[in-house]
């Protein structure tokens, strides 16, 4: 492909533009020039999609599991073999390589099949009575109309999960996908559109990310909300879905610690986690930002992740051989420069990076600050950049302590050869996900969430489904 669409809303079954003509630019992150236009959804588009979303959860829940399971299957087929294609839109609008896009959308349409999967098995009990003749039961029915909001980090990834549940469960569901990365969330619901998803199902729309929320959260038509996103944004709208009883999953940001001990695999952590940490420019939520690291072998690592750091290909993610691509957007630049700045200014020092690369696009260096204070800001807002702050530690107490003193817990890494370490880390960690000498969390089949000002719920695994179903008991005498 070597055409980037124009992206439209889909609405009770129909690709159309927004009802007042407005648009939005779309932006190529490695040029800085405008690729396309987006449509903007206003308050009619909204309440059409509101009515439509309605009357699909009346169909779609009517549908049976085995049928709905079999047309989930065929979207995830439609998007394996759309691969490329969408992995090329996805590279022009995001500016992640080539390669890391291609993998978000196969490992989307695992994702389908696992949640597809799932929803066969979404069990209700029969519960022993008390009393002679009497049968009780419990079923498991979807919640409603689901309003899911997502970033532009992953646009596949982030709604699939969201989508896939809702549908697995049957419910209905409106996307509000990200404005800056559209158009292949679009190629994603076309693949579930052309396998055969009745109309009203489901419904995208973009627009201003604050009306479409404030709208549709409260609106009696949606019975749970599920965003991914910041903190502070994501307990407004928590708030806002508490204010009107609505469920909600919190999937929210995270400052991830990496803790490596004196008795780990040094080179292998160093090439795991320097590949990770600027993998789509850090722009992750999961990305490993505090590396806590022993006094022993501090030295080593250190010197190792700056070589890797140095030694990273950054570039137009179209270009074979490029690892790391652009920021998302031209406000990341002074952002990540004023974190770094104020590190320096705390007493840090700069050992790599810290500047933005020319002038055309928004390409940034891969940097690493060692000997960070606490006090810095990095050291307590997640950085959400290709920025690595390294600090030592003596005892394993000091460490513990660093990783948890921060509200968030979303992801946690670490290094040892220890079982008696591993075990204390899975339990004395404060973080929804701990991944211990190797990269094992986001795939399709384990939970993905986190805890304390992190959020709270899970996208994956088993446990992903429950949030859109509601248990109800039924006890009949004979």
């Amino acid at each position: 492909m070597t055409t980037y669409p124009s992206v439209q809303l889909f609405i009770d079954g129909e690709w159309c533009d927004a009802a007042d003509g407005r648009t939005l630019e779309i932006i190529d992150p490695a040029t800085g020039q405008e690729i396309g236009r987006l449509a903007h959804a206003g308050k009619a588009d909204l309440d059409r999609a509101l009515e439509s979303v309605e009357r699909g959860f009346k169909v779609w829940s009517e549908t049976s599991v085995f049928a709905r399971y079999k047309l989930m299957r065929k979207a995830a087929n439609l998007l394996r073999e759309r691969a490329s294609d969408i992995a090329w839109i996805m590279t022009k609008e995001n500016g992640k390589p080539l390669g890391q896009s291609k993998a978000e959308v196969l490992g989307g349409a695992d994702t389908i099949d696992w949640l597809a999967e799932e929803g066969r098995r979404s069990y209700g009990q029969i519960i022993p009575s008390r009393f002679p003749g009497a049968i009780q039961m419990t079923m498991k029915m979807p919640v409603g109309p689901v309003a899911a909001f997502t970033p532009w980090n992953f646009p596949i990834n982030q709604i699939v999960r969201k989508l896939s549940a809702a549908l697995a469960t049957g419910c209905s569901i409106i996307v509000k996908a990200p404005e800056e990365t559209p158009a292949s969330p679009a190629e994603l619901i076309r693949c579930f559109v052309d396998a055969g998803i009745p109309a009203g199902v489901i419904n995208l729309v973009y627009g201003v990310p604050s009306e479409i929320s404030e709208y549709l959260i409260p609106h009696p038509t949606i019975a749970k909300i599920s965003f991914t996103g910041s903190t502070p944004v994501g307990k407004q709208l928590a708030a806002l879905a508490g204010l009107h009883m609505k469920r909600a999953t919190m999937e929210l940001g995270g400052h991830a610690p990496v803790i490596v001990f004196d008795d780990a695999d040094v080179e292998k952590a160093i090439k795991l986690m320097s590949v990770h940490k600027y993998r789509n420019a850090g722009q992750v939520c999961v990305s490993p930002t505090r590396f806590l690291i022993q006094e022993g072998v501090a030295d080593r690592f250190t010197e190792g992740f700056i070589e890797a750091s140095k030694a990273t290909k950054v570039g137009n993610g179209l270009e074979d051989g490029v690892e790391m691509g652009p920021l998302a957007n031209e406000r990341r630049i002074p952002a990540l420069e004023g974190l770094i700045s104020d590190a320096v200014d705390a007493g840090a020092t700069l050992q790599t990076g810290g500047k933005r690369i020319g002038n055309q696009g928004y390409f940034f260096e891969p940097t690493v600050l060692t000997d960070v204070p606490t006090t810095a800001r990095i050291m307590n807002e997640e950085p959400f950049g290709p920025v690595a702050v390294i600090n030592r530690f003596a005892d394993d107490e000091e460490a513990f302590t660093e990783a948890n003193r921060l509200p968030f817990g979303l992801a946690a890494y670490s290094f040892t050869s220890s079982s008696e370490r591993a075990h204390a880390l899975a339990t004395r960690v404060n973080a929804g996900m701990m991944t211990i000498n190797h990269l094992g969390l986001a795939v399709p089949e384990v939970p993905f969430g986190g805890i304390k000002d992190s959020g709270y719920g899970t996208e994956g695994g088993s446990e992903a489904l429950e949030a859109y179903l509601e248990t109800r008991f039924v006890t009949q005498m004979q």
